[in-house]
């Protein structure tokens, strides 16, 4: 984190500025800031070093896409299960990280620095650094090779796609056959001329032959489906992972690239594995809220320029180590730098703005039923139960449809040569064209913070703290957005912290048909508004009693196990891979 975050300016005496730089040679730097905006290679490398930030934030705030509270788990099995799986991947902030975040970023920042000033050998650090980073990096690069394989994938074997005749076709993975559908992805005609071919459009033509036919759909359910990992070691448990063909091809190829890196140090390879580690990020951290999103970013926002303008740490711990912490692109005589954190930083609040975006879209989506039923509660006076009866509303939310890995759908089944989007399309396609309200917002308030850090670095001739500009940018186009349309209050109230995400809830509702009030769960035409009272007892109750009863109930288990193991033989150690069957598959 120390030196994730970072500044951007030019060469001065021979050494870099800083982390985040657009350096220039001291004998040819243009003398006024107009001149240098005549100086096309500096432009052409700024505007390199902007469009690739914002690139990877664009991509991996799509990736940390996943099921919003405001939807309710999907129906088919199979998308449960993946959506539970990146529920649980990612990491919500709490409200002391935005303290305890640039407290420790300080005090790595510092041990570095004065790690370097004690050894006086900085290719020593940069060297265990490196090592370092390309082991753990070898993670984040199996993850974003295999996405990257997933999105080609998609646009070559597409679930949907138009014909030389204008109509829909979908691809039936299970029969190896392509079928005719309306707009919506309702069959229609049935198969066309099986066997036919899963390539859409004109690359149908490259499976003349049925063979070929035949080896492209094996081709495609090879990628499409999902393998079980399985490891299990006696006394520790068992570990299950569904993976993709894509994930074990990238592989090999994550640990060539990190193994590349550390024995050549390019500068290639090593924006490489920064895209990685970025990419990665956006999918593991999340802000939780607005609240604590805004405060995380403001405390690295003051860290930021206190380490760059009033202490030595940031530039030099900066400018000494060769590690892969930033993303840097040269030409001719120039570099260019920017660091890491200043891409994580901004882009994790981006990707939560994403999501709430989505959120607010299945929140749209929310109907509220008449329903008749009995409310349980206590009586203010006496203390007893009450039961009345009343109408009430109960919320039913939309199950969620799955919006990432459908880019290739998304361009096949467009008209006029694939630059008209039609009006009715596939589900599947239709759960990926909500508004994005404000992540294009921060998104603009990026680019614009980018464009401001460049600004003052061309006025100022010294390093400038992107965060600086960043912060400011990012916060402040999200929070004007929402005031602007009236939506603070409802941006405010989303969080990531599970609160939100109930099922079956009842609520009171204003003149306006929105919910004002939540009145408890309903189970079997019943409220009980005394059972989150009862609740919490009997977890305080629980554990108290925890240690008597979980003795008991731990040797009586122990008696089993031992009985069961006298039955029959039992692993001690097994790693396998298991292959779906065929039904499973899209």
């Amino acid at each position: 984190m120390a030196t994730n975050s970072s500044i951007l300016g030019p060469l001065n005496g021979g050494a870099l500025d800083g982390l985040n730089t657009t350096s220039h040679n001291t004998t040819t730097r243009p003398e006024s800031w107009l001149e240098t905006l005549q100086d096309v290679d500096f432009l052409l490398l700024e505007a390199k070093l902007v469009l690739s930030a914002a690139g990877i934030i664009y991509v991996g705030a799509h990736a940390a896409l996943r099921r919003p509270p405001s939807a309710a788990p999907p129906r088919d099995k199979k998308a449960r299960r993946k959506a539970e799986d990146e529920e649980k991947l990612a990491q919500g902030l709490e409200m002391s990280d935005a303290i305890l975040f640039p407290i420790m970023a300080g005090i790595v920042l510092m041990g570095l620095y004065y790690l370097i000033q004690y050894l006086n050998d900085p290719a020593i650090i940069s060297k265990v650094l490196r090592w370092y980073m390309s082991i753990v990096s070898v993670a984040s690069l199996i993850t974003l090779y295999a996405h990257g394989v997933d999105l080609v994938s998609a646009f070559a074997f597409p679930k949907y796609w138009r014909g030389l005749d204008g109509r829909l076709r979908m691809a039936d993975q299970k029969k190896q056959a392509v079928v005719s559908c309306d707009d919506v992805g309702n069959v229609t005609d049935g198969a066309v001329a099986p066997p036919s071919s899963p390539l859409p459009g004109l690359f149908s033509l490259l499976t003349p032959t049925a063979s070929l036919k035949s080896s492209v759909w094996n081709v495609r359910g090879t990628f499409k489906r999902e393998w079980l990992l399985r490891l299990f070691l006696h006394g520790v448990g068992e570990e299950k992972a569904h993976i993709k063909f894509a994930t074990m091809m990238s592989l090999p190829l994550a640990a060539a690239t990190a193994a590349f890196y550390f024995t050549t140090t390019s500068p290639f390879l090593s924006n490489i594995l920064g895209y990685g580690m970025c990419y990665c990020s956006f999918l593991v951290l999340s802000p939780t809220d607005l609240l604590i999103g805004s405060l995380v970013l403001w405390g690295l926002f003051f860290y930021d320029i206190f380490m760059v303008f009033y202490t030595p740490y940031m530039v030099t711990v900066a400018t000494t180590l060769d590690v892969p912490i930033k993303l840097q692109f040269k030409a001719a005589h120039r570099q260019s730098i920017l660091g890491l954190g200043d891409i994580v930083i901004p882009g994790m609040f981006i990707a939560w703005a994403l999501r709430a975006d989505l959120w607010m879209h299945y929140r749209r989506l929310v109907k509220y039923e008449s329903t008749d039923l009995q409310i349980v509660e206590k009586d203010a006076t006496s203390g007893e139960l009450v039961t009345r009866s009343e109408t009430k509303h109960r919320e039913i939310k939309p199950s969620y449809v799955e919006v990432k890995g459908n880019w290739g759908d998304w361009f096949w089944t467009r008209r006029l040569m694939f630059l008209c989007a039609p009006k009715d399309v596939p589900p599947s396609i239709a759960a990926s064209n909500f508004k994005k309200t404000y992540f294009y917002a921060s998104m603009v308030g990026y680019l614009l913070g980018m464009l401001a850090t460049l600004a003052m670095l061309l006025v100022f001739k010294r390093g400038q703290p992107a965060l600086l500009y960043l912060v400011p940018g990012v916060l402040g186009t999200t929070y004007v957005t929402a005031i602007a349309r009236g939506e603070l209050k409802v941006l405010w109230k989303y969080t990531e912290d599970g609160s939100l995400d109930t099922v079956d809830v009842v609520v009171d509702l204003d003149a306006d048909g929105n919910p004002v009030k939540t009145i408890g769960k309903l189970e079997n035409g019943v409220v009980d508004t005394t059972k989150r009272e009862e609740k919490e007892g009997a977890e305080a109750k629980g554990t108290n009693e925890k240690g008597a009863d979980g003795s008991a109930k731990k040797n009586g288990d122990e008696k089993k196990t031992e009985i069961k193991k006298k039955e029959k033989n039992h692993h001690v150690f097994l790693f396998s891979l298991e292959e779906p069957p065929e039904e499973t598959e899209d």
